[in-house]
């Protein structure tokens, strides 16, 4: 049995080591994080490591765009703006169950976690666009 003939697991789709954002980090060093590594949102950890929400280009953009909260931008940190819970899943979980969970939700990317809860990647749109184009590649 080949890797198309099975169901596939979140691991091998995921993008490992995620970039994460500390619920202390100013919006202003969250927006330069995505930027400079070309990603739409960051796992947010609390000081112990775990995972406490996601801040995404979306959630930067509503601030941006909303005036009270622009006034306030040079003293808010990741902890005001991002969403939380975050939506995660283990990475030892079937893919089909990932994709269902980000339509359900409608979000484009979900937090993996070991089995301890850590954070160790990130599944995103592109990354199952990315897994589509080689499936039908190798088709």
């Amino acid at each position: 049995m080949n890797v198309s003939q099975r169901q596939r697991l979140v691991r091998e789709v995921m993008t490992e080591d995620p970039i994460l954002a500390s619920i202390d980090l100013p919006l202003g060093e969250a927006a330069r994080l995505m930027d400079f590594y070309r990603i739409t949102g960051l796992p947010v950890v609390d000081w112990t490591g775990a995972l406490v929400g996601v801040i995404s280009q979306t959630d930067l953009l509503h601030a941006r765009a909303t005036q009270e909260w622009w006034e306030k931008w040079p003293g808010l940190t990741v902890r005001h703006l991002m969403t939380q819970p975050a939506l995660s899943v283990s990475q030892d979980a079937p893919l089909d169950d990932a994709v269902a969970l980000l339509e359900r939700h409608g979000v484009h990317r979900l937090v993996v976690v070991d089995a301890d809860g850590a954070p160790v990647g990130v599944l995103s749109t592109s990354d199952l666009i990315r897994n589509i184009a080689e499936e039908t590649e190798d088709a």
